[in-house]
């Protein structure tokens, strides 16, 4: 006789009654059984469990054991968990070569993905585990697009490498390829620091995209509160991911649907929790598209205008001197916003995965700023965010600067342009030392379209740091900086070169002003000139991808202002996946 699951959740309504429910569903559910699934286990909730789990690099390889553990609360709920996985592009493997051109499309790739597996299996609700980069926005976005009640939970961070007394991370190797390319670091010693530097699984361990992403997952509302914080290795994963797990049966009993929590404000929310922190640039493409799913307006423009008055308190690297590690010893995500709370700078009304409200949540927390890894929101590293925008002639679409860990007087730069077509050639000519003191490198063709990809310049703003320069020399460039980017260096110009914007028109010699206190940046050319120039241009520059996933890419995606997104969104959407 057939077991009846306790809580039963009618599935009249949910997506899985099209594959589990009446006699016409009976080739369906032979499948199920096929499997191992009992009676109850097919009459009950169908969970997607989506992985990104891969063997490419340490981000991913410890969510494998992360989807087991949130299996096991979902069953402990009455609900039947389905895992599934997903790509994973890690941006430290595909760094600095024609591989970087895959990581932002993945962020797509992996929306979709998960979008197609959800609606070809009629899932009910979703807990989405990710590591890398692209992952973590990939992953929301799709909980947010499907509209189905969900949960996110991050891999887990790195464990910081040791080295002469002090911790060190991937940045320290990349910086390390510089100090070698000047003769400040013998083959021997780089040999050591790549050998230590990444102890464990999880992702990069400083305030990069990745740890960055995390904590928009908790601001944001869509992770249980300080999920994001415990180290990958760290087996007390585990209950944050059983834990989720339940959750997210909860969420599907009480219909809470991720556009109940992501929000305007729950978005102002997340854009304050990056600029305290000092967060990666990347957030000003991500958290856009995450909006975009929702059909909520809030590009780079809305997300510059709150870092522009978030002061900067949270001391981790690579401005500051810590990893996620401590800030998760410091209290985590839940410390940093009840200090912004005592600004009155969140929106404590914002719904969370727990079913409760980020005020009631922060009333819980019983730990203050440790005033080393934590400042105090009073007394902070600096007045305003991590994260400048900038915009002028040069940018009338913005740009996004990383200002955390530069004093004030490294925020104006004003200098001659040495124009680049492409990374690799801005590369060859920081290795060879073939720029001037004083110049600002212009890096181009690299946005989303003309890339195609809008690949990240690590290992030469790396290379530039290792080779002392970091701080005589500017860069700007219509693609991307890693999270781990240290020095004045201009990502995310729009519109990009392949779109005719400013940035393809300039020369060498040409002076360019960036000034992040002001949020300029600009080109000391007449808009007369501007405008001869732009008529003689002779259009986006070849490019090798002329078929493929890149090739599809280059053709669907929008402007960086904007996310770079490759679909219409919420706005134009004709029905909810849930609700077919």
């Amino acid at each position: 006789m057939p077991n009846t699951p306790k809580n039963r959740i009618d599935k009249s309504r949910l997506p899985s009654r099209h594959v589990t429910e009446g006699p016409e569903r009976a080739p369906h559910r032979s499948y199920l059984y096929a499997m191992g699934l009992s009676d109850a286990e097919i009459a009950q909730p169908l969970v997607g469990v989506a992985t990104c789990w891969n063997e490419a690099a340490p981000c991913n390889i410890a969510l494998d054991r992360q989807a087991q553990a949130v299996k096991l609360g979902v069953k402990a709920a009455s609900g039947t968990p389905r895992e599934f996985t997903t790509i994973t592009v890690t941006d430290g493997i595909a760094m600095g070569h024609e591989g970087m051109r895959a990581s932002l499309a993945s962020r797509e790739a992996i929306a979709d993905s998960v979008e197609l597996t959800m609606r070809g299996h009629c899932y009910d609700a979703l807990v989405g585990l990710a590591g890398c980069d692209k992952s973590l926005p990939g992953m929301m976005m799709a909980m947010v697009r499907l509209n189905v009640p969900s949960v996110f939970i991050y891999g887990g961070s790195i464990l910081p490498g040791r080295l002469d007394g002090r911790d060190v991370t991937v940045q320290d190797v990349f910086e390390g390829v510089g100090k070698h390319q000047a003769g400040s670091m013998s083959a021997a010693e780089l040999e050591i620091l790549e050998r230590v530097a990444c102890p464990s699984a999880g992702a990069c361990g400083g305030q990069y995209t990745a740890n960055t992403m995390a904590c928009v997952s908790e601001a944001i509302g869509l992770a249980l509160p300080n999920s994001s914080g415990a180290p990958a290795p760290y087996e007390s994963r585990d209950q944050y991911a059983e834990a989720s797990g339940v959750a997210v049966m909860k969420l599907l009993e009480r219909n809470i649907r991720p556009r109940d929590i992501v929000t305007r404000k729950s978005l102002e929310n997340a854009a304050r929790v990056v600029a305290c922190t000092g967060g990666s640039t990347n957030a000003g493409l991500h958290l856009p598209a995450i909006a975009h799913e929702a059909g909520i307006d809030f590009d780079l423009d809305d997300v510059c205008e709150i870092f522009r008055d978030t002061p900067y308190f949270v001391n981790l690297k690579p401005g500051g001197q810590y990893v996620a590690k401590d800030l998760y010893e410091a209290g985590g995500v839940p410390v940093v916003m009840k200090e912004l709370r005592k600004a009155g700078l969140i929106h404590e009304d914002c719904l969370t995965v727990t079913g409760r409200s980020i005020g009631e949540e922060l009333d819980m927390v019983q730990r203050e700023a440790d005033g080393r890894v934590i400042h105090p929101v009073e007394t902070p590293l600096s007045a305003t965010g991590g994260v400048v925008g900038l915009k002028g002639n040069l940018a009338p679409d913005g740009a996004i600067v990383k200002v955390a860990g530069m004093a004030a007087e490294d925020q104006v730069f004003t200098g001659p342009a040495r124009v680049f077509e492409c990374e690799e050639d801005a590369f060859e000519a920081v290795k060879a030392r073939a720029y001037e003191e004083g110049e600002v490198i212009v890096i181009r063709n690299e946005g989303p379209a003309g890339g195609p990809g809008m690949r990240e310049m690590l290992a030469t703003t790396a290379a530039l740091s290792g080779q002392g320069m970091g701080r005589k020399v500017a860069l700007i460039t219509d693609g991307r900086f890693s999270g781990a980017t240290r020095g004045f260096c201009v990502g995310h110009v729009g519109p990009e070169a392949a779109h005719g914007g400013p940035i393809a028109l300039l020369r060498d010699g040409d002076v360019i002003t960036i000034d992040a206190i002001r949020g300029e940046l600009s080109v000391a050319l007449s808009d007369e000139e501007l405008a001869a120039r732009k008529a003689e241009w002779a259009g986006p520059r070849e490019n090798i991808y002329t078929s493929g996933a890149l090739w599809k890419f280059a053709r669907l995606v929008g402007p960086t202002k904007y996310g770079a997104v490759t679909h219409p969104g919420a706005r134009k959407e004709r029905h909810i996946y849930m609700d077919l």
